[in-house]
């Protein structure tokens, strides 16, 4: 695709944003970016509704008129549903928001579905000719999508600057009531940071940390703790240490000479933003202004054993790096990578075929388990009422099988050649792996002693330390860590809920805590299709960082279920992982690290430890302003010290400077929605856990009326009056929309019909998930698929070319469109009740809309360019994200199976829902309480 920059006005220019597979528009003089094609001023552009053809004279039966009042005041006539799509000729037409309950996967509600979507119908019926259903002339393409102009206030001269020499932040204020949401806002990068001059000593591109790497709540730092509470944004940081790298992204540079510069007083590592002084001879901390001596060897280079250029060295141009650590770093020499797999062989895993799904996964997973020292060590542990041990003596095909039967002293049945070095006992765990599904066949036996092979699996290993895996397909109810169903339909919904989202037994804590000293981390993998009470077992990947994955009423003979399952457990083997590792974040004087979120253990007051740490996890950390900040710019370091997985111990460290401001409009003007998002979605499921669900819910709403009420009152003329407007700045626009969907969210959404499980799955994800994979999770993405734009599903110079995202509301469904819902971790694809035949037979191959059938599947890939651009679609969107996450994929029919119509259309989170308002109701509400809140 070529540079639109030739046809721009002056002063405008464009930059390519991957993300979203399109030009960026941007103005050099203020800073401010658009998406549409900028115009000359002196050519005002015309946004009149283009006319509709006269309908047809032909009716269906059932046809019902829409008013169009609600979407075209709110998204702007021109713009309403999209454009026409059916035969030339047919006007367009509306669906009324539709008042549903939001849905829970595997539970029906019962009545509410009546009126369910009494959508739009397309009177289809053309003369004597099949249609087309994509891009004819007249109804083809998606509009390009325009929200209606805002009032806006330009409000940077009427404040203090930052007097620090660099240009300010471009504060533009927009009115929430008039400028809908525009989803593809949420992939633009955070607001620039603007540092003062001459703070880095390097001009290199990656002298600041990325934001997928470490991003703040705000890009400039409030200089007291009175400005931040005024502006009531909560500080924090959000940090995905070992995110993965995508095809194209630069490495992260590893300094191998182990010379390692760090600050003698405060510890910081070396980095871009330090000063040399005593020419060059010593430098000073740009954390605690520490004069400090310049290594001898850290000008010379000892590949070449010469003299090297200190400007060079990857530590003072790149803000992510890697040192290789010396042995003063070491407790002892590095741990080889080790993997117990605990497999539960009870009756209901067998026959749900997790076993052999689990086995052929692990077989052919071999050659990807890191091991390139050769010194990794697996073990084999199989699990109902018994323990079943399995002996590999290297260079033998042959294993033995062990019972341990007495589970309240678990013993191992045999001192060697149960943790066997995987290279050379490879042809012994390769023939194991092939017969432990017929070895257990035919086992009747049911129950689980989960808790027992757990211990089984920590004597085998902790000397070393590494990640045990469990495969659990029921609820553990024998020996240590056995649990109760203590499922009460008669308390979702209240304040005793929150009790059924903690640990039910202290072991699942303790065991943890023991894990933790050991080195020893665990993943579970739960495959119940009852209750497994997966909120006490997922306290063992909390505190140990490991990771859940919930497979419920799993079957392996849906290939869905199976392809799911062994793609992220394969993944999963893949991963590099960093064994024995510690976390410290390191910030400027006056920035104190307050409280953690995420998957560890807090060791000390500010040590974080991580037996293992599996890539795409995320953690926040909430930062205090202790002292008024003096200097003209801030540094937060994190470091993370680690093993990797082919026996290397090393140093990770992240370095983000940022300026600070005295300035309450640089606050906001730089203020990060989606790392203010991901924090405050870790604070409340916290919450859920130490208070009530409820109490949760009302902290994360409060946050937000008080940053509106507070911006309201500094930065609009309204000052502490009521107001017509609800006022918030340009880059938090899509904020109140994305906390509505964080209240809509299963993990802790209003609801009385949610199961435990469920919730306590999405909590685990809600504290996990990089903010990348996080933010689709809580605002789902939304494609149009049947009137697509021509390039959508073709690939392009980014990779293939997505659709433009919709808002999140069923105004937007049509009766004879495709549609595509997703957020992360599953994918529904949408179809009318009046989708003409031939778009079914192009997606499904199948005659027409009655024969299709609704549920999990896996979608044809036919001879037709339609077809082939859907399938890239779901693929692009199944990859894109970082994680191992493999979505199922889901054919919802308008008219089909009430529950699977409501789970989808819960995605849809602008509607109102059950007892939940709708977008626009909730802007209404929010407007009330801050002018209410200023005037009490």
């Amino acid at each position: 695709m070529a540079s639109p920059s030739q046809q721009l006005p002056p002063g405008w220019t464009a930059e390519w944003d991957p993300a979203s597979q399109r030009y960026l528009f941007i103005q050099a003089s203020t800073g401010r970016s658009q998406w549409e094609i900028p115009t000359p001023p002196a050519q005002p552009i015309d946004h009149a509704p283009s006319v509709s053809p006269p309908p047809s004279t032909t009716h269906h039966g059932r046809r019902r008129q829409y008013a169009a009042g609600q979407t075209q005041a709110y998204y702007g006539a021109g713009d309403a549903l999209g454009d026409q799509y059916g035969a030339l000729g047919v006007p367009q037409q509306q669906q009324p928001a539709a008042t549903t309950q939001l849905f829970t996967p595997g539970l029906a509600a019962e009545g509410g579905f009546a009126g369910q979507q009494q959508g739009p119908q397309a009177s289809y019926y053309a003369p004597q000719q099949e249609p087309q259903y994509i891009n004819a002339p007249g109804f083809g393409q998606e509009p390009t999508y325009h929200p209606p102009n805002a009032p806006i206030h330009h409000l940077t001269d009427q404040f203090g600057q930052m007097g620090m020499g660099q240009k300010p932040l471009h504060l533009t204020t927009t009115n929430l009531l008039t400028s809908p949401p525009d989803p593809r806002e949420l992939v633009r990068p955070p607001p620039e940071i603007r540092l003062p001059a001459n703070v880095c000593i390097t001009t290199s591109p990656y002298a600041n940390a990325d934001p997928s790497y470490q991003r703040c709540t705000v890009n400039a730092i409030p200089t007291t703790s009175s400005m931040l509470n005024k502006s009531k944004i909560p500080l924090g940081l959000v940090i995905t240490p070992y995110r993965t790298l995508k095809e194209g992204e630069p490495p992260v540079p590893v300094v191998t000479d182990t010379v390692i510069a760090r600050c003698r007083r405060c510890r910081t590592y070396i980095n871009p933003y330090v000063q040399f002084i005593d020419n060059g001879n010593r430098w000073r901390c740009c954390m605690c202004s520490m004069s400090n001596e310049v290594p001898q060897l850290f000008d010379w280079d000892q590949i070449r054993n010469q003299p090297g250029d200190r400007w060079a060295r990857d530590e003072l141009n790149h803000s992510v790096v890697e040192f290789v650590a010396p042995t003063e770093y070491m407790v002892r020499p590095p741990q080889p990578a080790v993997y117990v797999i605990l497999i539960d062989v009870s009756h209901t895993a067998v026959q749900s075929g997790m076993v052999a799904t689990a086995t052929r996964t692990i077989l052919e997973n071999l050659d990807r388990i890191p091991n390139e020292d050769e010194r990794t060590k697996v073990a084999i542990i199989a699990y109902d009422i018994s323990l079943y041990f399995f002996s590999m003596p290297p260079g033998t095909t042959e294993s033995t099988m062990l019972v341990v039967s007495d589970v309240d002293d678990v013993f191992l049945p045999k001192p060697t050649d149960l943790l066997i070095n995987l290279t050379e006992a490879r042809q012994s765990l390769e023939s194991l792996l092939g017969r432990i599904n017929d070895m257990f066949q035919d086992n009747h036996t049911v129950g689980s002693a989960m808790g027992p092979a757990l211990q089984a699996g920590f004597k085998l290993m902790a000397p070393i330390g590494g990640k045990i895996m469990v495969l659990s397909s029921s609820l553990p109810n024998i020996g240590a860590g056995s649990l109760k169903n203590r499922e009460d339909l008669k308390i979702l919904g209240t304040s005793k809920e929150s009790g059924l989202l903690q640990a039910a037994s202290p072991f699942y804590k303790t065991f943890a805590i023991e894990c933790s000293r050991a080195q020893v981390s665990v993943d579970m993998f739960l495959f119940s299709a009852a209750y497994q009470d997966v909120a006490s077992l997922a306290c063992l990947p909390h505190y140990t960082s490991g990771q859940t994955y919930f497979y419920p009423a799993f079957n392996a003979a849906r290939s869905e279920d199976a392809i799911k399952f062994a793609h992220e457990f394969g993944e999963v083997l893949a991963m590099p992982i960093m064994l024995e590792a510690v976390m410290r974040v390191r910030a400027s004087k006056g920035l104190r690290m307050a409280s953690f979120h995420g998957n560890f253990f807090v060791r000390s007051t500010d040590l974080l430890a991580m037996p293992a740490v599996p890539t795409d996890q995320s953690y926040a950390i909430e930062i205090q302003i202790e002292d008024t900040l003096t200097q003209p710019f801030v540094v937060m370091q994190t470091a993370v010290l680690h093993t990797t997985c082919h026996g290397e111990r090393r140093i990770r460290v992240i370095t983000l400077a940022l300026p600070t401001t005295s300035s309450l409009t640089e606050v906001f003007a730089s203020a990060d929605q989606v790392a203010i998002t991901t924090l405050l979605a870790n604070k409340a499921v916290e919450r859920s856990l130490t208070h009530k669900l409820e109490d949760a819910r009302d902290a994360v709403h409060q946050r937000l009326v008080e940053i509106l009420s507070s911006y309201k009152s500094s930065m609009t003329s309204a000052g502490a009056g009521a107001n017509a407007q609800l006022a918030i700045s340009e880059n938090l626009r899509m904020l109140p929309v994305l906390v509505l969907g964080l209240l809509k969210n299963v993990g802790i959404r209003q609801s009385a019909q949610i199961p435990p499980d469920l919730r306590a799955y999405a909590q685990a994800l809600l504290t996990t998930l990089p903010s990348q994979t996080l933010i689709p999770y809580i605002h789902p993405t939304f494609f149009s698929l049947h009137n697509m734009a021509p390039e959508a599903g073709t690939v392009g110079e980014q990779g293939v070319i997505l659709p433009t995202p919709l808002p999140l509301t069923s105004e937007r469904l049509e009766r004879h469109g495709l549609y595509l819902i997703e957020d992360g971790q599953t994918i529904f694809l949408w179809i009318g009740r009046d989708a003409v035949p031939q778009l079914v037979m192009d997606v499904f191959n199948l005659p027409n809309y009655e024969v299709l059938r609704g549920g999990k599947t896996t979608l044809p890939v036919l001879d037709n360019d339609f077809s082939q651009r859907v399938n890239a679609i779901i693929q692009k969107t199944r990859e894109m994200r970082r994680g191992v996450y493999y979505p199922h994929l889901y054919v919802v029919k308008e008219d089909g199976e009430p529950p699977l119509r409501l789970w989808a259309l819960s995605c849809l989170i602008q509607d109102r829902a059950d007892v939940l308002p709708s977008y626009q109701q909730f802007i209404g509400q929010l407007k009330d309480k801050v002018n209410g809140a200023n005037n009490y």
